[in-house]
């Protein structure tokens, strides 16, 4: 289904019924990622999945995106569809959209889970992004496919799930280069770790023990900053931890979202 939210065409499915249980994505993906949750969750939530500015079917504008930009996206498709207040799960690039939205909308979310994400990068993490969009312009977005399922996924998930890896190489490969160059300007600017403390609603922190991308320290410094969060460190996975340790991911989420819904 398509809605007009903050000025572009934003992409979103909704599944199943009860309490609103939204998910957002990482960069170079597209809400496909999220297919094992909205599985188990859609029976007993109503799952809004959406794909973010520059991603899958929504709008690709060119030009530098804002993670202020990326929040209202979502509070525009939230509030056309009428939802006054929803439980958010966003992995890396999500999440962080989804502290930059409950410090810009206190009251929105019911809980918040920050799955393999960060609140703040260092200085120099600028230039990595940097090389990212200088290679997505120059070449496209195949030259990063290889580097990205590596630190996306440990060894022996991709020797074991060949057929999932390619999933998401295809994913990597279709995202748009405008999208993917816009969202690379936003990430390394998120600054949130500060205001954590402002945060009053309940807040899961869950990352793969084996996530390259943003490692568990970034995870543990979510969960010193935001008062009252849990923390939960899953085995055997790396970035896309929801993708290589779905039953874990779901056990953690599910039952966190059972003690506060």
């Amino acid at each position: 289904m398509r809605i007009t939210a903050n000025g572009i065409d934003v992409y979103y499915e909704v599944t199943g019924s009860g309490p609103w249980l939204t998910f957002s994505h990482s960069l170079a993906t597209d809400l496909s990622m999220w297919s094992g949750q909205v599985a188990e969750f859609s029976r007993r939530f109503r799952v809004l999945t959406y794909d973010t500015r520059g991603h899958g079917r929504t709008g690709a504008p060119a030009g530098a995106y804002t993670l202020d930009a990326l929040a209202q996206d979502l509070k525009g498709l939230l509030d056309g569809l009428g939802v006054k207040q929803t439980h958010f799960v966003g992995l890396s690039m999500g999440g962080m959209i989804g502290q930059t939205f409950a410090l810009k909308f206190p009251g929105m979310f019911a809980t918040m889970t920050l799955a393999d994400t960060t609140s703040r990068y260092a200085p120099e993490a600028e230039t990595l992004w940097g090389a990212r969009i200088k290679t997505a312009l120059e070449q496209g977005m195949e030259p990063l496919v290889e580097g990205t399922l590596g630190r996306w996924f440990t060894g022996p998930y991709r020797a074991a799930h060949p057929q999932r890896v390619a999933e998401v190489a295809r994913m990597i490969r279709a995202t748009p280069v405008p999208g993917y160059v816009g969202c690379c300007h936003a990430l390394p600017k998120i600054n949130a770790t500060a205001r954590l403390k402002e945060l009053a609603l309940p807040i899961l922190v869950l990352c793969g023990e084996q996530d390259m991308g943003t490692p568990k320290a970034m995870a543990e410094e979510i969960h010193r900053n935001a008062p009252g969060s849990e923390l939960v460190i899953l085995p055997e996975a790396a970035h896309l931890s929801n993708l290589e340790q779905p039953e874990r991911f779901n056990q953690a989420l599910g039952a966190f979202l059972a003690r506060h819904s």
